[in-house]
C-alpha cells in the first residue's frame, strides 16, 4: 500500500462525520514511521481511544467509485469468552482461525442510511492483520484447520481486496 499521510487518512472516511473523523487516534506507531507500508494491502487498526471501534482504509477507494483511498469507522465485538475448539474464517483473507481471531465488525452505511442507524457487518480476522496473515508474517493462534492454498501470492491478494472492495461498496452505497 503507499504511504498515507494524516490528513489523507482522516479525508478519506465515508461513514462518519468530519468532525468524528478529526477524533479518531491514528494506529500505533504511525508518527515513527511503524507501519509496516510495504507489508499490507491496507491500513486496519482499533481506536486507542476507543477500544470498541476499529478502521480501516483502503486504497484507491476500493469498490467505493472514489479515487483516493476510502476510510471505514466499524464498531469491534465486545471481547467474549469462546471455546477453543471453535473454528472461523476471515471473510476478507480466508484465513482459519481458532476461537476469538475472527471477529464480526460491523459498519454503519454511508449517507443518510447510515444516519438512520442502518449497518453492515462482515466477520474480519479480530487483529485486522489480513496482509500479514497472506504474507505469513504473522499467524494465527492455534489453528484448527491447516489448508494449502494453491494460488500464488499476488492472487491471493487479489481475492482479498476483491473481497474488501465488496464489503467497501455495500458501506458506500448506503
Amino acid at each position: 500500500m503507499r504511504q498515507l499521510d494524516e490528513k489523507e487518512i482522516r479525508d478519506s472516511f465515508i461513514n462518519c462525520s468530519k468532525g468524528e473523523a478529526g477524533r479518531i487516534k491514528l494506529p500505533a506507531g504511525f508518527a515513527d514511521g511503524a507501519v509496516p507500508w510495504a507489508d499490507i494491502d491496507f491500513l486496519g487498526w482499533t481506536d486507542p481511544g476507543a477500544p470498541q471501534r476499529a478502521l480501516l482504509v483502503v486504497p484507491g477507494g476500493a469498490g467505493t467509485g472514489r479515487d483516493g483511498a476510502a476510510g471505514i469507522v466499524l464498531r469491534r465485538p465486545e471481547a467474549i469468552k469462546v471455546s477453543a475448539m471453535r473454528s472461523s474464517m476471515c471473510r476478507i483473507c480466508l484465513t482459519d482461525h481458532a476461537s476469538s481471531g475472527v471477529g464480526l465488525f460491523v459498519a454503519p452505511l454511508a449517507g443518510p442510511a447510515g444516519r438512520r442507524g442502518n449497518t453492515v457487518g462482515e466477520y474480519i480476522c479480530s487483529d485486522l492483520a489480513c496482509s500479514l496473515y497472506l504474507r505469513g508474517k504473522r499467524q494465527p493462534k492455534m489453528r484448527l484447520v491447516c489448508r494449502e492454498e494453491t494460488l500464488t501470492l499476488p492472487e491471493r491478494i487479489d481475492r482479498a481486496m476483491t473481497n474488501l472492495a465488496a464489503f467497501t461498496d455495500r458501506i458506500a452505497a448506503g
